[in-house]
Parts: C-alpha cells; sequence; structure tokens
C-alpha cells in the first residue's frame, strides 16, 4: 500500500514540477528547472529544512537532486541536514539511554564534537531510491555515502570519497574528521 502510495505523490510532484516551469522560468529563465524542481520536491517533502548547510553541501546537493528529479525521474528529500549541537546532544544522549553506554550509541549517533551533521556537511536522504540515486551519481557533485549500517547518510566531500566505515562510531578511531574547506 505504501509503495503504491509513494508512487502516486512521486507522479504528482513531477507533474507540479512541469506546470511550475513557467513561473520558475519568469522568476528566473536560466534557473526554471532548479527552481520548479526546488518547489515541488518542498510540497513533496514539506517538514524538509536546508537551512544551515554550508553553501558548498547545499550546491551540490541542489545540483545533483535536479539532475536526478529531470533526468532520472527520482525524488530525493532530506529527513535531517544540519544540527545545531543542542539537537545533536539530544539525540546522542537519547541513544545512549536506548542502547545503554555510549559506545553503543556511537553505532547509530555521534556526540556533538564527532557529528558533521553539526558541521553542516551531511544529508540524511530519503525515500530509498533517493539514497540509491546518491550512492550510483553523487560522487560527481561530491556526495558519498559514509557508513555501511546507514543506506540514508551522505556527506559532501569535495575532496574525493572517504573511506566507507561499517558505522559511525570508527569516525573518531579511524580518522578524525578535517572540515573541507
Amino acid at each position: 500500500m505504501n509503495e503504491r502510495r509513494d508512487r502516486v505523490f512521486a507522479a504528482i510532484t513531477r507533474i507540479l514540477a512541469v506546470l511550475l516551469l513557467i513561473p520558475a522560468w519568469l522568476r528566473s529563465p536560466g534557473h526554471a528547472r532548479r527552481i520548479a524542481c526546488g518547489w515541488a520536491l518542498s510540497l513533496r517533502f514539506p517538514a524538509e529544512r536546508l537551512t544551515g548547510l554550508t553553501e558548498a553541501t547545499l550546491t551540490a546537493f541542489t545540483a545533483a537532486r535536479t539532475e536526478a528529479f529531470w533526468r532520472h525521474h527520482t525524488l530525493i528529500g532530506v529527513t535531517s541536514g544540519h544540527r545545531d549541537a543542542a539537537e545533536q546532544h539530544r539525540l546522542f544522549l537519547t541513544e545512549v539511554a536506548r542502547t545503554g553506554s555510549e559506545r553503543a550509541a556511537r553505532r547509530r549517533v555521534l556526540p556533538v564534537r564527532d557529528s558533521v551533521h553539526v558541521r553542516g556537511i551531511a544529508l540524511d536522504i530519503r525515500p530509498r531510491e533517493g539514497a540509491q540515486w546518491l550512492e550510483d551519481h553523487g560522487s560527481r557533485f561530491g556526495l558519498y555515502r559514509t557508513y555501511d549500517n546507514e543506506w540514508w547518510h551522505f556527506e559532501h566531500r569535495p575532496d574525493g570519497a572517504p573511506t566507507r566505515l561499517p558505522h559511525p562510531g570508527l569516525v573518531s578511531v579511524v580518522a578524525p574528521f578535517r572540515t573541507p574547506r
């Protein structure tokens, strides 16, 4: 049932984007496809927040999802992008309480000092088809899946693919994170 519903919503989103091309073109002729795509996807994923991402991350993500939308008819939404330190800390403490230890919690959620969500370069993607598209094509935009256990987590790494790790908790053990410039 959900699969059928998702296909219907995707079709409606694509039709809406086509209809929005004219007002988008009137707003900015050279960027009509990007704008229409953004408007349509903001209606499909109304809770999505792209604020707080670095300018480079937002630019790369917008270009990737515009291409995915128009060329491959794939919708890409964000369930979580930038998180402020308080939100990340709350998520980590909740996971510690759920799992019983900080070590176990780090397999799913990192503390503030290690989280690239706090730095504004991480995106948790939905639906799964959108994440698969990014896994297949995201490298052209500097967007890479970084953990084996999180099909949804991508990071903007313009200098190339990081080593994919089994889970987030290995980040500070394997290699400390350096913020891209």
